[in-house]
């Protein structure tokens, strides 16, 4: 999305916890400390901003004293347009820590733009990279359920046009997905092809998968309990339907999944 916006000729300034490695992977990008767990980090963040684009880091699960709180500290700074990177469903979905963040934005002033993305492509080169790399496998509690995987990169050209143009978006959701749903098992074929060994897909039970996450990959246990649910719906086609937003806003297709993995197969070599 950097890039993107200084395509575009849009002067940013990137945000996060270690200003140092934020230089080493933007260089002559303008880079502030941003931390979520200080808010006295937060007004200097957003000083002399026009607009924010927010995020929610997994690991952050109570969002009233930090997304929130940037947020209302970035409107006193003069941020006077808010796009949010949320997730497919949070306007109706309760359990999930975007949609406080979307309340809040929609109750308070100034504009805000909702991204609403489904299952990014680019959980494979990092939720799901371990277990490929170390076990070939892919292992979900999806059931036969299909996803219309996102790619993130698409999901970054949506998220710079509206932070370019906007009025054109303003208190505005966009649900985007990808062109075409796939199952687990057949990402799992994608993937064998492309790396020429084979990758299984094993549907996870849901206990089996919180201790999965919780037991090998050692994410606190509200991390591991989001990522679960989210990917409970799976099994009920809440992430399978198709929708042409994203493609009437790029003014071309998005990019499947095959496209992601074939573009990005060293992630998964030994």
């Amino acid at each position: 999305m950097v890039r993107a916006l200084q395509a575009r000729g849009l002067p940013v300034r990137v945000a996060g916890t270690s200003p140092a490695r934020l230089a080493a992977v933007f260089p002559g990008v303008p880079q502030v400390r941003l931390d979520y767990r200080e808010p006295s980090t937060f007004g200097e963040a957003a000083r002399g901003c026009r607009a924010l684009f927010l995020v929610r880091p997994p690991a952050i699960s109570r969002v009233a004293q930090t997304l929130n709180a940037l947020v209302d500290a970035a409107r006193v700074e003069g941020v006077a347009e808010v796009v949010f990177l949320s997730v497919a469903g949070a306007g109706e979905n309760r359990v999930v820590p975007h949609h406080a963040v979307e309340r809040h934005l929609m109750a308070g002033p100034g504009g805000w733009t909702l991204l609403r993305p489904g299952f990014f492509a680019q959980n494979l080169g990092d939720a799901y990279r371990r277990d490929l790399l170390l076990d070939d496998r892919l292992y979900v509690p999806a059931g036969r359920g299909r996803a219309a995987f996102v790619d993130t990169r698409d999901v970054a050209e949506v998220a710079a046009e509206a932070l370019a143009s906007p009025a054109a978006h303003a208190r505005r959701a966009y649900t985007l997905t990808g062109p075409v749903a796939t199952s687990f098992g057949e990402a799992a074929a994608i993937l064998s092809e492309a790396l020429g060994r084979r990758i299984r897909y094993v549907p996870a039970s849901i206990p089996g998968y919180a201790v999965h996450l919780l037991r090998r990959r050692g994410l606190p246990l509200a991390q591991a309990a989001v990522q679960a649910i989210l990917h409970v719906g799976l099994r009920f086609g809440s992430a399978e339907a198709v929708d042409p937003t994203l493609a009437r806003l790029l003014g071309r297709p998005g990019r499947t999944l095959a496209d992601y993995v074939r573009d990005h197969a060293e992630l998964w070599r030994r």
